[in-house]
């Protein structure tokens, strides 16, 4: 396998209701995302197709931990907290994502259920896709499933590296 020739990487329903748009203006947001930028042509009009619009209020929860990845987002505004349940603590939040980031890896993998829940800190809006519906369209176009598991391959590397960081500061909080 080559290299990645894909740009940076960047269960619920969502909120009262999609943010209201027409489709060139969907794909204008798509197009310009961090994490589509370098998309090519005919993958965003592949996109495009099951792509919506979704808003979530301050302290929606957007997923929940355990449950089936049924929804991909890319955010456009707002802030994101991933959270991970810790007894006796309960949900603990651990990392914060916002607009130009992309909300949702577990849907790539088996058994497609979301590792971390998530929470809107702000009223924020996304683009969503169902998430079968995106895994069919990657089966059927394997270029295009190629180019999605390279930029989620990216969000899980900078998710991790961003773990990481956390644990050496929380482990090591000396400063030298």
């Amino acid at each position: 396998m080559g290299a990645c020739a894909c740009g940076p990487g960047g269960s619920s329903a969502g909120g009262p209701g999609p943010v209201r748009t027409n489709m060139q203006d969907l794909q204008a947001m798509i197009a310009q995302h961090p994490f589509f930028r370098g998309l090519k042509p005919e993958h965003l009009a592949l996109l495009v197709e099951g792509a919506r619009p979704v808003s979530f209020q301050p302290g929606e929860t957007i997923a929940r931990e355990g449950e089936e990845a049924r929804q991909f987002y890319i955010v456009l505004r707002g802030k994101v907290e991933l959270e991970a349940y810790i007894a006796p603590q309960g949900q603990v939040g651990f990392q914060t994502i916002g607009a130009g980031e992309a909300l949702g890896w577990s849907w790539l993998f088996p058994p497609f259920q979301w590792h971390f829940s998530a929470r809107a800190n702000e009223a924020t809006d996304t683009v969503a896709w169902d998430t079968a519906t995106l895994r069919a369209k990657a089966d059927a176009n394997p270029d295009l499933g190629y180019d999605l598991a390279c930029r989620m391959t990216q969000v899980l590397h900078q998710r991790l590296h961003a773990t990481h960081t956390q644990l050496v500061d929380f482990y090591n909080p000396l400063e030298w």
